[in-house]
Formats: C-alpha cells, sequence, structure tokens
C-alpha cells in the first residue's frame, strides 16, 4: 500500500520552546498568552497585544501531547494510519506581522530550530518546512538558503498576504523563486486569520467568523494569481507551490476565471505563454480537507494530479479520527484517485519519492 502523507498538520509551540531555542536578548518580548481586562486569551508577541480569537469548548480544543510531543504525535499519527505529516506553526502563523524585523528573524528561527529538532525523532515521518521571516527579502533568503544547506527541514512556509508590502509577484522575490527551484524546494501558502496583516475581511467584519471563512480561500486565490499571472511559475518552470487550509472546492472556478481573464484582459497584464490553468497543472498542488464535499467534483474538474489531502491536526477546525477512512470510504473517487490524494501527490511535491 503507497504511502499516506497528510498535507497539512500543526504544531503548537511550547512556552519553552522560547527559552530554549530564541536569542537571549528578545526572551522578554517572547510569544506568550495572556489574559485582558475583559478576561479574553490573548497573544502577547513583541510587547503588542494581538486581537483576541473566540475560543471552542473543551471538546474542541487541541490535542495537547501530539501537538508539541513527537513521540504522542507519531502514535496518533499510526492510529489514523498516517505514515507522513508535513507541520506547520500555530503561533508561528503570527510572526508575519512582527513590526521589529530583528524579532522576526530570530522567532523564524528559533521555530525552525526547535521543529528540525522535533522532527528529528523520526525524519521519514516528520517534516516541516522552514518559516520565512516575509518582512524582510534579504532575511527570507538567507533563512531559506540556511533550511536547505542543512538539510532538515521540508520546503519553506509563506503567507499569500502583501506583508511588507510586497505581493508575491514582486521582483524582490525573484532570488528566493530561484533558490527554491534550484535545490527542488516546495514553497507553501497558508493563510492564517491572524487580524494583524493585510487580510480580507478585516476592514468591514468584527465576526471572527466571517473574517475566518473569507480571509482563508479569498488571500489564497490572490497569492495563487500572483504567483501565475505575475509570471513567476513561466519564469521558474522547476518551482512548485502548495496551497494548504482552504479546501480545494474553489479551485476550478478560479483556473476558469483566471482562463478566461488571460484571454479577454490579458492585454491589461504581462503576456504569458500557456493558459494559467496549464501552470497550475504543472506546477501547484493544493490540499483538500478530509470532509470535504466537493472533492470528488474538483476531481472531475481539473483531474487527480494536484491534490493533496490534509487533517489540519491538532486544530479544532475538522475531526481527525477516521480521517483516512473517510476519503477511502468517498463515493464518487476512484481507487486511483484516492491513492494520489491521500500520498502519491505529496510525495511529489515534496520530493519523497
Amino acid at each position: 500500500m503507497s504511502l499516506v502523507i497528510d498535507a497539512d498538520a500543526h504544531f503548537i509551540e511550547p512556552d519553552q520552546l522560547w527559552n530554549d531555542y530564541l536569542e537571549p536578548k528578545y526572551r522578554d518580548v517572547r510569544p506568550r498568552a495572556v489574559q485582558d481586562s475583559q478576561g479574553r486569551r490573548r497573544r502577547l508577541i513583541g510587547g503588542k497585544l494581538l486581537p483576541p480569537i473566540p475560543m471552542p469548548p473543551p471538546k474542541q480544543r487541541a490535542r495537547a501531547e501530539g501537538a508539541h510531543d513527537p513521540d504522542a504525535r507519531l502514535r496518533d499519527m499510526d492510529k489514523a494510519g498516517i505514515d507522513v505529516m508535513v507541520m506547520y506553526p500555530t503561533t508561528g502563523l503570527y510572526f508575519f506581522g512582527v513590526e521589529d524585523v530583528g524579532l522576526a528573524i530570530a522567532l523564524c528561527r528559533a521555530y525552525n530550530d526547535w521543529a528540525r529538532d522535533f522532527c528529528a525523532r523520526d525524519p521519514k515521518r516528520l517534516l516541516a518546512p522552514a518559516v520565512l521571516p516575509q518582512q524582510d527579502v534579504a532575511a527570507a533568503l538567507a533563512e531559506a538558503r540556511r533550511a536547505i544547506e542543512e538539510g532538515k527541514l521540508n520546503g519553506v512556509f509563506m503567507r499569500p498576504n502583501p506583508i511588507g508590502g510586497r505581493n508575491l509577484d514582486n521582483p524582490a522575490w525573484e532570488p528566493l523563486w530561484a533558490l527554491l527551484e534550484a535545490n527542488r524546494v516546495p514553497v507553501v501558502l497558508h493563510e492564517g486569520t491572524t487580524q494583524d496583516v493585510p487580510q480580507v475581511g478585516y476592514d468591514r467584519f468584527e465576526n471572527f467568523l466571517y473574517r475566518h471563512m473569507v480571509s482563508h480561500p479569498f488571500e489564497q486565490q490572490m497569492g495563487l494569481l500572483c504567483l501565475i499571472a505575475g509570471g513567476v511559475l513561466e519564469r521558474h518552470p522547476g518551482l512548485n507551490v502548495a496551497i494548504v487550509e482552504c479546501g480545494v472546492g474553489w479551485v476550478p472556478y478560479w483556473l476558469d476565471r483566471m482562463d478566461d481573464h488571460a484571454i479577454h484582459w490579458g492585454h491589461a497584464s504581462a503576456p504569458l505563454a500557456l493558459k494559467p490553468s496549464e501552470y497550475f497543472k504543472r506546477q501547484c498542488f493544493v490540499a483538500a480537507e478530509g470532509d470535504e464535499r466537493l472533492l470528488r467534483f474538483t476531481v472531475d474538474a481539473i483531474g487527480d494530479d494536484n491534490i493533496c489531502f490534509s487533517s489540519d491536526y491538532p486544530h479544532p477546525d475538522h475531526e481527525f479520527d477516521g480521517i483516512v477512512q473517510n476519503i477511502r470510504a468517498m463515493p464518487g473517487l476512484s481507487d486511483q484517485s484516492k491513492v494520489k490524494i491521500l500520498g502519491e501527490n505529496a510525495a511529489r511535491l515534496f520530493s519523497l519519492c
């Protein structure tokens, strides 16, 4: 039986991480949870109190042990039938809004070193792309080089939002795309409703459900638009891109709309040699959620070569128990499609085959 690879799981970084890995001069402004004057739990990073997020009821909250303990994680993976997990931060989603660039760099380095050591427990099963300090291009490039040279982290992690005033098609990012392409290292785009960077919905909604619902898919759609219509994937045909934690049902619509705009509005943008959907099929991967009802319709529309699966473990957004079996039992998908979605596509993405 082929490998089962979860393309989007998470850590919940323990407080001890910052004591053990963060440069001493920044430890007083390390990330931590505090309670505000209204009794709400909020994050404090670099002296900045971040907007509150409504906490789910206790029964929905994250599994504490596997969130930060590799042995507990591996036990949960075994129980679920998952061979490999690709893991991203939770607190680290907030690094991109840190205004002090020196602190942002130090936080990324500390997290990446901790994640490297976590994955060393079983490096064939536990994978973690390096988080880049996206506020500063030179620093992001340096951290990507460090991760690649050490060879212990799998890809790089970026937000699709305009961090530091730069979209992903900004020419300043060209050296990074060239570095990733030359080393066969993918870039993973992952949105987070952190409410501390430019973000769809933040300017018009106070309701966190609204903000969360729109920020994940719409920011990812715009990030993909920049990479394709901005010519990044044309200039770097060996660069692979993964888009996670926003489902896949939007993909056929967005590709169809991009293709249509390339025909009718292509004169308003730099010309492309291929249709936008062709760049996507050549270089992009998206992660389906385990209970996503539109999965089989998406396969009908775009095929099964560009879709992975994700659990979001240990976050409470989706059920983890039985997730692999749910996909294996999903009606309307061929056995071949299920094998690709459960592991083969992610193995290509992360160069595991």
